[in-house]
């Protein structure tokens, strides 16, 4: 999310309008329903989580067990049973 200037990208008229219930603070304006983007779609984070979840797979097919695991990856062991689970059920 970005901040833009209210003088920048209102016309003077509305500018004053919102003023009259906002003068001087951050005012957030929600997406409208049609234009909201999903969780990392904007960033390559869910491709990044992807490849690490699919090396944590492959790290325990190698027979590395869980608790090496989530010390090598910082996770909790719940979260690589979650993930490790995850990937069995997709081969």
């Amino acid at each position: 999310m970005s901040y833009k200037k209210a003088t920048h990208v209102l016309p003077q008229d509305l500018l004053l309008k919102v003023q009259e219930y906002v003068d001087g603070e951050f005012l957030y304006i929600p997406r409208v329903e049609n234009n909201k983007k999903g969780w990392g779609e904007t960033t390559s984070i869910r491709q990044e989580l992807q490849e690490r979840n699919r090396h944590i797979y492959a790290d325990y097919l190698a027979g590395i067990d869980m608790e090496t695991l989530a010390k090598k990856y910082y996770l909790s062991l719940k979260s690589i049973q979650r993930i490790i689970g995850q990937l069995r059920n997709n081969d």
